[in-house]
């Protein structure tokens, strides 16, 4: 097993990105699959949720990467909006200082904006099945340069609603174009699929040690209710538990709001997520749910695969789910990268069936919580208004402002496209000031109004105190730090 990232003989770019990311060493996922990809074998990986998936083919991908050929080199398809947009910010931080340059494509997004940015250089594309299907018709996105293709989260990617999706992009990939499947469960789907279009493909179980087996990273249990106490004790359960941040799955949009807005009447500090949010809603929910503005999400199905946040404490079925593989994904929220989660599913009589099929699915009889301690309940009321206080004052009174790469700059310029301003007109300009040149210039994004720089190698703060404004094409363009990234 390689216990360090040099042991794979990355690039040096990638090795400093992982070092300002903080990966310290690769996980047992990682140190199987990454070998294999970059010895450009096809892959089918089971490995749990939260053990390092996008990582163990985000690195093989960006090192694979030629960042002087702008063609579109790998494509990875994933289930939902949210996961698209967290696979692209986690490739995008590895490959930021090798320059390599990730886009997500998904639906109720302009296509003419995601047209607009294709046409830039763009070596990576994260999408949803059908957006992607909808730019390779139009033949706004060529796969014929594609190195690496990804389907993460292959047991929802291969399912009835999405599997023809698969075949029409699996059908017109090149022929030695690398493919992987990632995935917590895997089913007949995914090896049907897997015999059809992957060459002696390797296989690659990461199955729990008995170590891990005797020390759980998820305690699972359940709790009986009956239809009209099922709220109370809800909050009887966060009382008691306690938990520093909280994940509620419902199984319907109605019922997430009617919860919320229960939770919301007795002061809980809460949020709520489902799938007829807008897509600029959810992202700002899930970010804020990140930075701890808040401590308790309630959530239908689009949060099981969507969220990665490594230190959710607690998750609560609010309601039996009806696909046992959501179950998987619900819980795997919690217990992430090697910590520690608890989760707890409310069965009503009406629901315990399901739970049985959980119990076959998984393998593991949960254990029943039969009395909940009162101590523990009023003792947790305590502690939870301290919490809330906590929360609202970092909120109120601190930005928590999170320096992944120290080293790089990401510069807002007031000015793109309808300005006639090109990449290369920024790189230009931005190379010849004093002091920086093109090995200091990252990833260039040019917007209809805007654009974004990445300055590289510390160059970003000496350049924002000597310039407020600097002349791209005879234009005056002002610039300063981009505070969003």
């Amino acid at each position: 097993m390689n216990n360090n990232f040099k042991d794979f003989n990355l690039n040096k770019d990638i090795l400093k990105s992982l070092n300002n990311l903080n990966y310290k060493k690769p996980s047992r996922v990682q140190s199987e699959v990454i070998p294999s990809l970059l010895k450009k074998e096809n892959v089918i990986v089971k490995s749990k949720t939260g053990s390092g998936k996008t990582a163990s083919f985000g690195i093989p991908i960006c090192e694979s990467i030629d960042i002087n050929d702008n063609s579109v080199q790998a494509l990875i398809v994933a289930p939902t909006r949210e996961l698209a947009l967290q696979i692209k910010e986690e490739i995008s931080l590895i490959g930021r200082l090798k320059k390599i340059r990730c886009s997500a494509i998904f639906g109720k997004q302009p296509i003419k904006e995601q047209i607009t940015e294709l046409k830039q250089r763009v070596h990576i594309v994260v999408a949803t099945p059908g957006r992607i299907i909808d730019h390779i018709g139009r033949g706004t996105i060529k796969l014929d340069k594609i190195k690496f293709f990804i389907i993460d989260e292959a047991d929802k990617m291969l399912n009835k609603g999405f599997i023809e999706d698969m075949e029409t992009i699996l059908s017109r990939l090149p022929n030695e174009s690398i493919k992987g499947l990632f995935s917590a469960t895997i089913d007949e789907n995914i090896s049907s699929i897997c015999n059809e279009y992957m060459r002696n493909p390797v296989t690659i179980e990461i199955k729990d040690t008995e170590k891990e087996i005797s020390k759980k990273q998820i305690i699972e249990k359940y709790i009986k209710v009956e239809t009209e106490n099922r709220y109370e004790i809800l909050k009887k359960i966060i009382y008691s538990e306690c938990p520093n941040s909280l994940l509620i799955f419902a199984n319907t949009k109605d019922n997430v709001i009617d919860l919320y807005n229960k939770m919301k009447k007795d002061k809980f500090l809460v949020q709520q997520l489902h799938g007829d949010m807008s897509q600029d809603k959810r992202l700002f929910i899930i970010k804020d749910f990140k930075e701890n503005k808040f401590n308790i999400l309630v959530s239908t199905d689009v949060a099981s695969r969507g969220i990665h946040v490594d230190d959710i404490s607690l998750v609560i079925n609010y309601e039996v789910p009806r696909d046992k593989e959501n179950y998987v994904h619900r819980i795997g929220r919690t217990g992430r990268q090697n910590k520690f989660g608890k989760a707890i599913t409310l069965v009503s009589q009406k629901e315990v069936k399901y739970l049985e099929e959980i119990e076959s699915y998984t393998g593991f009889k949960l254990n029943e919580i039969e009395k909940i301690d009162e101590y523990k309940i009023e003792y947790g009321k305590i502690k939870l208004k301290e919490n809330k206080k906590n929360l609202l004052k970092i909120r109120k009174d601190k930005k928590v402002e999170k320096e992944i790469n120290s080293d790089v700059t990401r510069i807002y310029l007031n000015a793109g496209k309808k300005k006639k301003i090109r990449v290369i007109d920024i790189v230009g300009t931005i190379s010849n000031l004093d002091g920086i040149n093109n090995e200091d210039i990252g990833v260039v994004e040019v917007k209809d109004l805007c654009s974004y720089v990445d300055l590289l190698n510390n160059k970003g703060n000496t350049f924002l105190k000597k310039y407020r404004e600097i002349t791209i094409k005879k234009k005056l363009v002002k610039v300063r730090r981009d505070n969003k990234s």
